[in-house]
């Protein structure tokens, strides 16, 4: 769900207070070598054995998308017809059938992917859910560094400056229901947004009706369609015993919400504008679990 940054930015955010450590979650395995555009990370991807293609990981998005050029080129046969959701609109689209899809040491079998122009997708694909379903995901945003593996691997004991979170899983999905901002809300970990999204119900909660925005920014999603936000500044987010100071939320009510059913409670969409605060960032979907590694000096 890309973004266009805003023109300025809030204080960074400051992150203190570890939680308690849960050691049942891994981050050992085979680091691939990712490309950082803005704070969005690529990670290149062999598709049915060819390649490697750039493809951007998108923890929010619902299903793994390829460059409709690409598919062209590989001659990718058409698969059935799926219903979208984006950043701008839920829609009807076609797929191709990709046979296999290799990040590292992990391979993704039999997926049917929406072709959409590589323009909008800012790469020749995008890792969506539906491929990480029995995954854990890894992005180190110090070493530009992306681990992708089966969650039935061994597993390593948390350090002292990690935090582990249990998630609930809707369709398919992570959400941190232990957060709060002065009133409980739900968050969800989207690693392609480049901007921290926030829907109304949490708006009607934090602000005045009737308030300013601090500034204006636009949402582009995969699907080229450009969405309107206001840009506020949220003094504090608590997630666990985290805690988020100065955190600049683009309002809109995208339709990622509806689809995980948050569009009637305060909820955000937490995008590498806040994530690469961290040192590492994983999120182990068949366990539930997301683990947050503060940078020394941080707490």
């Amino acid at each position: 769900m890309p973004a266009t940054p805003p023109a300025e930015t809030a204080p960074e955010p400051v992150f203190i207070k570890p939680a308690t450590i849960d050691n049942s979650l891994e981050v050992t395995g085979d680091p691939v070598a990712a490309k950082e555009v803005n704070t969005r990370m690529q990670v290149g991807v062999l598709v049915d054995g060819r390649g490697p293609y750039r493809f951007f990981v998108d923890s929010g998005a619902d299903r793994s998308v390829v460059g409709s050029a690409l598919a062209e080129k590989l001659g990718l046969p058409p698969g059935p017809v799926v219903i979208l959701h984006s950043t701008g609109s839920a829609r009807t689209v076609n797929t191709v059938r990709i046979g296999s899809l290799t990040v590292g040491t992990s391979t993704i079998h039999d997926v049917a992917a929406p072709a959409l122009p590589e323009r909008y997708l800012g790469g020749d694909g995008m890792l969506g859910i539906d491929a990480l379903a029995d995954q854990r995901l890894t992005i180190n945003f110090d070493t530009r560094t992306v681990v992708v593996q089966d969650t039935r691997r061994p597993e390593e004991s948390a350090g002292p400056n990690e935090v582990v979170i249990t998630a609930r899983r809707r369709k398919g999905q992570l959400i941190l229901t232990q957060a709060d901002a002065g009133v409980p809300i739900a968050a969800v970990i989207d690693t392609g947004t480049e901007v921290t999204v926030g829907n109304s119900a949490l708006r009607e909660k934090l602000l005045h009706r009737g308030s300013a925005p601090v500034m204006r920014t636009s949402l582009i999603s995969v699907t080229g369609d450009v969405i309107p936000a206001d840009l506020v500044p949220v003094p504090e987010i608590r997630i666990g015993d985290l805690i988020l100071h100065n955190v600049l939320i683009a309002f809109s009510d995208v339709p990622p919400f509806r689809l995980f059913g948050l569009d009637k409670q305060p909820a955000i969409l937490l995008g590498t504008d806040i994530l690469s605060n961290f040192k590492r960032v994983s999120l182990d979907f068949r366990r539930r679990k997301v683990r947050f590694t503060l940078r020394p000096g941080s707490r």
